[in-house]
């Protein structure tokens, strides 16, 4: 049961392991995308139809029709991985081997909608994937197992998506042997040790100049590509894609220099050097591009 791209390379994991059938593949309903808003298939379903499997995408997967379809499956065990929809416990309970989850972070640390988000956002430099047993209470399964990935200084949301999806398949496939054969061990999480994240809004990128450099630089990682941090500036939000901390201080917001690799921006403590920068309607460029055709002077306060 997945629905987004971080789920893809874990469903060719098991597709390629050859060792257990795939009876099906759950995800969302067909949504609208792009400017053209065509209906569009998930990157999962898209994924699982390429390689000749069952797809169901049921608009409520806990409806009584849902749960009859998935009843006749006759499956063992359900996995889920960033599938996008409550699953009840009428259907985390329909298997023998119950349902487990694909997690990426260590848990209980940073349970909820945006764990990769978060790791970013607070600076950690060790991240990790959990695999659990589906819970009524969100993420808060026993653990089956855990393996740490390190969080590279340039890491974005997008970088370490690709990391952990590559380490959950990996795991998984371990999880799902000793499901089989008896041997895995459970670890009760520890509900002192809670780190709880929230779902991300598009407002949460507008960066506020105020904040210390590293905050908004940690918020640029942890952003991209959604919802990418940007700026105000001639009535037109510009985004930021990879910036750099530095030595130099100023008002909040205020230019302090336009050499080099990008504009120097203050922030409430040192300074932020914009390196990838996107205008609106145009490609990402380099922060050297952007100056060029841009009249950013020094001295200017940025809102």
């Amino acid at each position: 049961m997945a629905t987004a791209d971080i789920a893809v390379p874990v469903l060719d994991a098991l597709v390629s392991s050859g060792k257990h059938e795939i009876v099906a593949v759950v995800s969302q309903p067909d949504r609208p995308a792009g400017r053209k808003r065509r209906l569009t298939a998930s990157p999962v379903k898209q994924r699982a139809e390429e390689c000749g499997l069952k797809v169901l995408t049921p608009v409520k997967i806990g409806s009584p029709a849902s749960i009859e379809e998935l009843k006749s499956l006759d499956a063992d065990l359900f996995v889920v991985f960033a599938y996008g929809q409550y699953i009840p416990s009428l259907v985390t309970d329909l298997p023998p081997h119950r349902s487990i989850n694909v997690h990426p972070s260590l848990l209980p640390r940073y349970r909820g909608a945006s764990p990769i988000q978060f790791t970013l956002l607070n600076g950690d430099e060790i991240g990790g994937v959990s695999i659990i047993y589906v819970d009524r209470e969100m993420d808060a399964g026993d653990i089956l197992a855990q393996q740490e990935v390190p969080v590279g200084l340039d890491d974005t949301t997008g970088s370490l998506s690709v990391k952990m999806a590559k380490l959950g398949g990996d795991l998984l496939l371990k999880v799902i042997d000793q499901l089989q054969d008896g041997s895995a061990e459970l670890v009760t999480q520890d509900p002192l040790a809670v780190v709880e994240t929230r779902k991300l809004a598009k407002e949460d990128g507008l960066i506020d100049w105020s904040e210390a450099a590293s905050v908004i630089y940690n918020k640029v990682r942890a952003f991209n590509p959604w919802p990418s941090c940007s700026f105000m500036w001639n009535d037109s939000a510009i985004k930021v894609h990879r910036a750099e901390v530095e030595d130099a201080s100023g008002i909040p917001g205020a230019v302090l220099d336009i050499q080099g690799v990008g504009p120097l921006i203050a922030t409430g403590d040192r300074a932020l050097r914009l390196v990838e920068i996107q205008p609106p309607g145009k490609r990402a460029m380099g922060g050297s591009d952007f100056l060029r055709g841009n009249n950013l002077v020094v001295g200017e306060v940025l809102p």
